[in-house]
Formats: C-alpha cells, structure tokens, sequence
C-alpha cells in the first residue's frame, strides 16, 4: 500500500494482524473463583453475612490499613467518602478531568462543586502544584486519581491537606498492588477507594471498597452504604426496646455489596500479586518495543513508586502521522486489537458544560486527550496477544507515518 498525505488510508481490505478481536481488558477467572461462589450459593446467606467481613479484612490486610467497607460498586464507595469527609452545599474539592466521571461526580451528589486540577505533563497524573493555587477558604476536600496505575505524589498532597486542614480522598481505582515510597496504596491517605469492576485488577463483577485508618471515618462508612442505619447498641440513640431494635441516624443509601461478590472478591484478592506481575511484564513488552518509535510517547514512571497497570496509554505524536488519532484508532479496530481512550476529560461533558465548565482549563490535560490511545492489558493475556498489540500498532502508525 502507499500512503500519502493527500489519501484517506483505509485498512479494511488488508489482512489484519489477529483474526478475533483482543478487549482492551477482561476479567481473569478460574475454577477456585467460581468454587467460591458456588460455595456461597449454598450457603446461607447471599447477602449480609461473614463473606462481607472476611473480604474487607482480607484488603485491609493487603494494603496495611486499619479498615475496608465494602460498596456495591466504586462509584458508591466514592459518595461514601464524600459523605464520611462531610462535604455539602458550598463545599469544594479538587480533583482532575483526566478521570473516570465518577471522581468528580460522588463530589456533586453529596452537594459540592467541583474544582478541577491541571495534570503533569509527564504522569498524567494530577500536579500538586496545580492543587496548591486552587486551595480556596472553601475547600473541603482532595480527590487525587492514580490513573492508569501509578500513584499521585501522595506525600505532597497529604502534607498540603494537613496543612490546610483538608480530607484526601484517594481514587485508586486503578491502582490496587501499587506502591508509594515502599508503602502499598490504601494505607497513606485518609480514605482510599478501589474498583473490583471486571477490567480491574481483581473483580467481584461490580463492587468498589473503601480503606481507612480511622475509626470515625469507618463508622460513617458503615452507617451511609446501609441506609443510614444501625443495630450496634453502643450507638444508638435510644435505649433498644428488643434485639429487633435499629435506628435511621443519617439519610444513607442500598450501597451494599453482596456475600456472592464479596466470596468472589476474596478469591481473586489471593491472586493479586500474581496479577500485577503480569501486567507489569506487559507493560515493559511494550515499553521496550516502542521505545525508539518515533511517533509514540510511552508513559514515564516515577522511580518512587511501582505502577500495578490497569491501563496502558500512547500517546500519539500526531506531527509525525498523517493520519489523526481517530484514523489511528479505527485502523488498529480493524486489525482487531480493542484499543480504547481513557478519558474524555470530565469537564467536556455536557452536565458540566451546563455548569460552566469550559474547555481551556485544563489544557495539559486537554491537549494529552488529543493523542492518547490505550493498548489492551490484562493478565489473561497470552505472549502472542502481546506480539499481536506490537505488531498491529507498528504496522498501522507504519502505514501512517510521514
């Protein structure tokens, strides 16, 4: 084929690179995960029994926290942060666009408005400097995301919260098996939130927790996932007229996780270390393999901390290619690898736009969403899945360079 800068290069009639399409990620399952259900199918109780408690310490204990309230789902367990933090009307709270909608959107539910942070150019993770100049008297709270994997400047951040009297909530959603500084995520910031959705490092299909240190932070947790209710006797308002007695302190929601998420959550959580190694070995195939190609950036990681990859993200030099990163995106489709882009920023969105969020106020983040890509990575992933992704992305930006 020739490529010129005058032609609109299609691939359809080439020979793709695999003959089934490869997901950008997947759920990785065996028969001791589906035992683990079945196991608590025949139990007693599918829902609000010892399966909970068995895996909210089982993560405690993985990331070195005091505590883990488990969520039906991360996006939960995020408004049960912000309630615990005790945001509300007039509230603010910093976090960044390059996220998932749920990281600004948990701020919104419980009634604040969102302050969104300029990325470093380099991490793609929110810059702590940015942070630090948006800090305003009505500043409740931080909401750093550790995207794609790699943790924020975690001792940056928490030094500037405990200055300014401030909560730090963690999305780490992507970072389960991280670590900070020798220290795994989960155990550093007052409230640290993962995702259990099945693209994440281990899955209970949907499910979200959230870690802490505090006692007082996880007595609110406790209380919002479950309708703002208790039966302990010791919190109680009112003396407790029987052992049916409970009482409706606060207006919480039906955020519980199940026994059958939480049997499958324990499961995987056994294979975690197993997981991340994968993902890393995948990530420095592909590291090593597009280091000296000219038209991708690979991610840059920060020699104090160990990235656990949820996603791996290009990002295109589009000076270099004749084609835009749709192009790029469309023709990698069409050798079947399933390539995604992670994140339409958040303030791009219409519900935000309606809010007065405009584009320019953000513009490392805007201009990296531009050009970034994200290749498939999961650990189920075989090497010839892995040589596939190479191949198939050599031979596109190939087709497109100038």
């Amino acid at each position: 084929m020739v490529n010129t800068k005058n032609s609109q290069p299609v691939l359809i009639e080439d020979v793709p690179v695999r003959d089934t399409m490869l997901p950008y990620g997947r759920q990785s399952l065996d028969e001791t995960d589906i035992e683990a259900v079945i196991a608590t199918l025949r139990s007693p109780f599918l829902t609000q029994g010892p399966r909970i408690k068995e895996f909210e310490d089982s993560v405690a204990r993985y990331v070195g926290a005091k505590h883990a309230v488990a969520f039906s789902n991360g996006t939960a367990a995020l408004h049960g942060a912000c309630f615990a933090a005790e945001i509300g009307e007039g509230d603010e709270v910093i976090t960044t666009s390059m996220t998932f909608a749920a990281s600004a959107n948990c701020v919104r539910y419980c009634g604040g408005e969102v302050v969104f942070a300029d990325i470093e150019s380099d991490t793609y993770n929110i810059d702590s400097e940015k942070i630090k100049v948006l800090i305003s008297p009505r500043t409740k709270a931080i909401i750093p995301v550790d995207f794609t994997g790699q943790p924020v400047d975690l001792e940056e951040i928490m030094q500037l919260a405990k200055e300014r009297n401030l909560i730090v909530i963690e999305d780490a959603a992507h970072s389960l098996g991280a670590d900070y500084k020798g220290r795994k995520v989960g155990s550093i910031a007052d409230m640290t939130m993962f995702s259990f959705h099945p693209v994440k490092h281990v899955t209970t299909g949907e499910g979200g927790v959230i870690t802490t240190n505090s006692d007082e932070l996880y007595q609110k947790l406790l209380l919002f996932r479950s309708h703002g209710i208790t039966r302990e006797k010791e919190l109680l308002e009112s003396q407790a007229e029987g052992d049916w007695y409970y009482e409706m302190q606060e207006l919480g929601f039906n955020y519980r996780m199940t026994d059958i998420q939480a049997a499958l959550g324990s499961s995987q959580l056994k294979k975690i270390d197993e997981f991340v190694a994968r993902r890393r070995e995948i990530a420095k195939q592909y590291s090593e393999a597009f280091a000296h190609t000219a038209a991708i950036i690979t991610p840059y990681q920060k020699p104090d901390r160990n990235s656990s990859w949820h996603l791996y993200i290009i990002q295109l030099d589009l000076s270099k290619l004749t084609g835009s990163r749709k192009d790029i995106f469309d023709a990698l489709r069409k050798q079947n690898i399933g390539v995604n882009v992670h994140y339409l920023p958040v303030h791009y969105h219409p519900y935000y736009k309606r809010l007065g969020y405009e584009k320019g106020i953000a513009p490392i983040a805007e201009n990296l969403y531009e050009g970034i890509i994200s290749l498939p990575l999961f650990p189920a992933m075989i090497d010839q899945d892995i040589q596939d992704v190479i191949n198939a992305v050599n031979k596109v930006l190939t087709f497109y360079a100038k």
